[in-house]
């Protein structure tokens, strides 16, 4: 009973928060999709760890730290290395380029090239991508949030997947991007809690990380051997192909929106070094919190690996702080859909039917519709929440992300040529997915490689004058 009271009451916390936000608002478009474009550095830089983050991490991360063993941290240093360069590079861009055509949506600034004009099909396009991949990627995380539950108080996990949808379309409907952005914050302080306690508590049961290591290795030395076991390419090329999943942040529209919405580009350095001093060892730590769990929790294999934080939370800790980690979970998932049903609105609203772009009725009733498609898929769906982000991810990143640098960099990419960067990206992907490589080589470095060398083939060529 204690489990479910702390859970209820951080769940209860987070949707007051969010409903809160509401005494904030305007009845605009611009407000319910951006927030006014005012946020401050810190509640963006916390926002984007925590949709950043997601069930992605605390189930999926977590599961594959569990199978694969050390050689996970491959993953967290390419990842990070790829996320820090797009902000050191792209996320000041995106800001200034956004507010200079005061776009709403990511597909508004894909679509618009350097002199103002709008390419309705890539408009269109980008549009449905966002809503089909979005949508997808908010299922696992609703799916993900079923697995704690079911975890934990074996539940259905179906009814975990209802709650948190009905939690997530609670705040959203209230109070938009801004009630996303503020329940966020709140939810990345928890979700740090809450992993900390679970590995300095589970590093103690093991007896530190020597002995987590010897004990690794007594289950099966490949789960401390560093090299990756599929090695078709080499080290070098496995961490490239977590670089360019990092990279790949720029083609998220859930977490670019993040950056459109702060208040000035002028703010980026300090966002950025919010973002990375709480998100860099939140992520190590989950692959901490993965490692020990093969340890502490040795019967789940399989699908059941992405059962291992809730698992070893109910093993090593007191109910109260079961309780915490469920709600840190819980949030996680939370965290991340939230800003794709959001994101998926403004697709809807501001790009495929442009007639409702100043309907603040019509942007609410398109979250609506959207949590209804993701949680139909989140119900049928029986992949690893793993394995569905990870595609998501790379679709999204690799059709939309080419074109947006260059858009945000203001390089002329005639339409023609946007379609077939968009269609490359998707075809290389899917190609690589199919390859059998996708293991040695993650099918983001095609994904983003080829559209790039599409437009260096294709790009407007200047004309020199004639004397």
């Amino acid at each position: 009973m204690t489990v479910i009271i702390t859970f209820c009451l951080c769940l209860a916390g987070f949707t007051a928060i969010g409903i809160y936000s509401v005494k904030r608002r305007e009845k605009s478009p611009t407000d319910y999709l951006v927030a006014g474009r005012n946020v401050s550095p810190w509640l963006t830089a916390l926002s984007s760890v925590a949709t950043n983050s997601s069930g992605f991490m605390f189930i999926g991360l977590v599961g594959y730290a569990y199978d694969s063993g050390v050689e996970a941290l491959w993953m967290g240093l390419g990842w990070v290395l790829g996320d820090l360069a797009a902000w050191m590079f792209v996320h000041r861009k995106i800001r200034e380029r956004s507010g200079e055509i005061e776009a709403n949506s990511v597909p508004t600034l894909v679509a618009t090239d350097i002199d103002g004009n709008v390419s309705r099909p890539i408009i269109g396009v980008t549009a449905v991508i966002t809503l089909l991949f979005l949508s997808i990627y908010a299922a696992a995380q609703l799916k993900a949030g079923g697995i704690a539950l079911h975890t934990l108080f074996q539940w259905d996990q179906w009814i975990g997947v209802v709650i948190g949808a009905a939690i997530v379309v609670a705040y959203c409907y209230s109070g938009g991007l801004r009630a996303s952005i503020w329940t966020d914050a709140a939810q990345a302080m928890v979700m740090f809690v809450a992993v900390s306690i679970l590995l300095v508590v589970a590093l103690i049961e093991v007896g530190g990380p020597a002995s987590l290591l010897a004990k690794l290795e007594a289950i099966n030395p490949r789960l401390i051997d560093l090299a990756p076991e599929s090695m078709t390419f080499g080290a070098a090329a496995f961490t490239l192909g977590w670089v360019a999943g990092g990279f790949g942040a720029v083609g998220q529209p859930h977490i670019a929106i993040r950056t459109m919405a702060l208040r000035s580009a002028d703010d980026i350095p300090v966002t950025r070094a919010y973002y990375f001093l709480w998100w860099v060892p939140f992520f190590f730590m989950a692959i901490g919190v993965g490692l020990t769990a093969r340890v502490l929790v040795p019967d789940l294999m399989g699908a059941a690996a992405e059962h291992a934080l809730p698992a070893l939370s109910q093993a090593l800790l007191p109910n109260v702080l079961v309780g915490l980690v469920l709600a840190g979970l819980f949030s996680a998932t939370m965290s991340t859909a939230d800003s794709q049903l959001l994101s998926c609105s403004a697709a809807v609203t501001q790009d495929l039917f442009p007639r409702w772009r100043h309907s603040y009725g019509a942007s609410k009733a398109a979250t609506l519709g959207v949590a209804s498609l993701s949680l139909v898929v989140a119900l049928v769906d029986n992949d690893k929440v793993f394995a569905i982000v990870l595609d998501a991810w790379a679709a999204l990143a690799a059709t939309i992300g080419p074109v947006l640098v260059l858009r945000v960099f203001k390089k002329p990419v005639p339409a023609p040529v946007a379609l077939l960067m968009i269609a490359s990206g998707f075809l290389s992907i899917v190609a690589w997915h199919y390859s059998g490589y996708d293991g040695a080589l993650y099918k983001l470095v095609p994904g983003l490689l080829v559209p790039f060398v599409v437009y260096g083939a294709l790009r407007p060529r200047r004309v020199a004058p004639t004397g």
